[in-house]
Formats: structure tokens, sequence, C-alpha cells
């Protein structure tokens, strides 16, 4: 239920309180990667990059071979000004996906 809520405030663009309703899940279900993966993205919509940072690595920590998140995590580490950081994930997203790193 609490997840339905977030991914339907975040559909709706509301990012901030579908976070308060993502961090509930994540916390009641640490392993739960789509409410982490969403609640990241939730915290990146609305500008939180240091959390955006930290739920992402928490993803890797349990799924090393997701390829948006290292994706996300090198998105969220450019608007941070860490460029050099952001480059490893987004190669490894590149090469998951077979993707290019122009897109």
């Amino acid at each position: 239920m609490r997840y339905q809520r977030g991914v339907q405030f975040f559909e709706a663009g509301d990012y901030i309180t579908a976070a308060k309703w993502l961090v509930e899940v994540v916390e009641a279900a640490p392993t739960h990667l789509a409410a982490r993966l969403l609640l990241a993205r939730a915290y990146y919509h609305s500008a939180q990059l240091g959390r955006a940072e930290e739920q992402l690595r928490h993803v890797l920590d349990q799924n090393p071979a997701e390829p948006y998140a290292h994706l996300m995590l090198g998105r969220t580490l450019q608007r941070l000004s860490r460029p050099e950081e952001a480059t490893g994930h987004m190669r490894l997203a590149a090469a998951m996906t077979g993707g290019s790193l122009d897109g």
C-alpha cells in the first residue's frame, strides 16, 4: 500500500511526497530494491542529490549488476560536479545495456 502511494505521487510529479511514502517502505523492507530505486529517483528529481546518491549506492551494494542504478548514479554524480566518479558508472551502464554514453 505505501509503495503504491509512493508510485502514485511519483507519477504525478510530486517527488517530495513520493519520497516520504517510499522512505517508510525502505525502512520497513531495506531489501525492497524497486522501492529504493524509486526513492532514489524521487530524490534526484527533487534535487536531493546526496540522498539520491546514498540510495543508489545501497541498490548497487545489493545488486551490482543493476544498470539503471549505475546510470542514475552517474547522472547524480555529474549533477554533484563529480564527473570523474560519474564516468565509471556511466560506462558500466552503457556496457550492461549495449547503449552509449551519448544518451
